[in-house]
């Protein structure tokens, strides 16, 4: 808590704020085409400014610039330790700002001031400064050939980029994309979420500031019909990467083949399992990680472990620990640091989690009633009156058919499984449409790691939760990821192209002769 201030404190910093109000194109602040649409304060509904949202004319502007910067060299052509240097330089002004984009990325999103302060800044830092570090530390390859001949291969920059962002980590999710992106040599064009695209367009002025060419970083703010169907389908986009949806993702599919068969990277919906089995140990610890691993970030995260599939020898009391460290989440106004849990991104998602919520309860009433059976048990924690807010709710006793289990919800609900051994629990872990993370809670660490090799999924855990770090790739099997990874140096390849050159060193005196 020493890094975090109080609540008065955040309070007069979101009292001086500045919110960017249009696009970011071709260097400058520039006001879109398109309708304009209000930035919301979903912890109080209040509108925090307008913003002139962007269309397809903006997006052919857009893409017109970004090409002409990467045809010209301005970014591409850079020595690699030039580009280093200048991300380095970004990365120090997001520090040198980044109370400002704390708080604003909380009033925007609703997430608590502390996890924008201790974690989604930090982070973003982070992983520009990896990623950019990493930029002049990467080596082409030479192929094995006979003694006449080299091939090399070499990575070269895919072109224009667009990455279409999700509204849950905007900054951080915007890290991800654009670091490895700008890294490697690409002009690269945002079209955040409409609901959260202020932090995108501050980072762009700072990246202007910090060195990047004109066109080389641009942010268009819209909605999906007006800015990203026309990114996907443009002839002179070259790639693709998107996070956010299945069904979304699905759409850049269709659109690049429609178009010019862009390169698409997709980083989707979860589902995700946490196997708890009868022997591991250190339960209270096991309670910590499946709380933060459910309710971070209300449950707004694609990696959130949403289905505990418990062994029903440790069931009741990890559940009863479960139900006690939830309590110790406090939910309430964002900018209060004391509060771990905020707002839901609007009042529609507020909805709809809520109607999950409900269903299941009239569901467990009604077998209460006519069968007089506990086969579920509703555990409602905390409240809040206005905004859009919705409680920690922890469902037991859950058929692995049932919409809890099945359906990503994507709030603060969790769903406990029940199950008698570990093959089961494996089963039922890999019986869905989504493969992104998972996790492993066991004292043998053979069996733990089997467990983890026989799951289906990205990225697995072992006794604990997490998403690894910036330096392991992060996506996920199945319908929750296509085409490559963020992070580490795998999101470096997804952003480039390889080419092979191949050298004839044969000698013509020699009577050699091409073939």
């Amino acid at each position: 808590m020493s890094d975090l201030l109080t609540h008065d404190e955040y309070i007069a910093i979101a009292q001086q704020m500045q919110f960017p109000q249009t696009a970011f194109i071709d260097g400058k602040y520039t006001p879109g085409s398109g309708t304009k649409f209000d930035s919301v304060n979903p912890a109080n509904d209040t509108v925090l400014c307008s913003i002139t949202g962007c269309n397809e004319a903006d997006v052919d502007l857009a893409v017109s610039k970004a090409r002409q910067a990467f045809d010209q060299g301005v970014w591409a052509s850079q020595h690699p330790t030039e580009r280093k240097n200048v991300l380095i330089r970004l990365s120090k002004l997001i520090n040198r700002n980044r109370r400002e984009l704390a708080v604003m990325e909380s009033l925007d999103s609703g997430k608590p001031i502390r996890d924008c302060e201790l974690i989604d800044i930090p982070e973003t830092i982070h992983t520009i400064q990896w990623h950019a570090e990493a930029v002049d530390k990467i080596y082409e390859q030479t192929a094995p050939t006979q003694e006449e001949a080299i091939a090399m291969i070499v990575r070269e920059p895919i072109g224009v980029v667009a990455a279409v962002l999700p509204w849950n980590f905007p900054l951080l999710m915007l890290a991800w994309k654009i670091a490895p992106a700008l890294a490697a040599g690409n002009s690269v064009i945002v079209k955040p979420a409409e609901q959260t695209s202020l932090t995108a367009l501050r980072i762009a002025e700072l990246a202007s500031d910090a060195g990047i060419p004109r066109g080389v970083l641009q942010v268009l703010p819209g909605d999906g019909q007006s800015v990203g169907e026309p990114l996907g389908r443009h002839s002179n986009v070259d790639m693709v990467s998107f996070t956010g949806s299945t069904d979304t993702g699905k759409r850049f599919l269709h659109y690049a083949a429609d178009s010019n068969l862009k390169k698409v990277v997709l980083e989707c919906g979860g589902k995700n399992p946490a196997i708890v089995l009868e022997d591991a140990e250190h339960l209270d610890l096991i309670a910590e990680h499946i709380v933060n691993g459910a309710f971070w970030n209300m449950g707004e995260n694609c990696s959130a472990c949403s289905r505990l599939i418990v062994h029903e020898a440790v069931k009741s009391e990890l559940l009863d620990r479960i139900i006690a460290r939830t309590r110790d989440w406090k939910l309430g106004e964002p900018l209060d640091p004391a509060n771990h849990l905020g707002a839901l991104i609007d009042k529609e998602h507020q909805a709809k989690v809520a109607g999950y919520i409900n269903a299941a309860r009239s569901s467990t009433n009604s077998s209460a009633s006519t069968n007089n059976a506990k086969n579920k048990v509703v555990t409602l924690l905390g409240g809040e009156a206005n905004g859009a807010f919705i409680a920690p709710t922890i469902f037991d006793n859950v058929a692995p058919d049932n919409a809890l289990a099945v359906d990503e919800i994507f709030g603060p609900v969790l769903s406990v499984i029940t199950v008698s051994s570990e093959e089961q629990a494996i089963a039922i872990a890999n019986n869905s449409d989504y493969g992104l993370s998972a996790s492993v809670f066991s004292a043998n660490g053979k069996r733990a790691l089997r467990t983890a090799r026989a799951i289906k999924a990205g990225t697995v855990t072992v006794n604990c939760y997490g998403e690894g770090d910036i330096s392991t790739p992060f996506g996920g099997y199945k319908q929750s990821g296509f085409g490559g990874r963020d992070n580490s140096l795998h999101a470096h390849d997804q952003y480039t192209e390889l080419k092979t050159i191949w050298v004839d060193l044969s000698d013509p005196a020699d009577g050699d002769t091409v073939s």
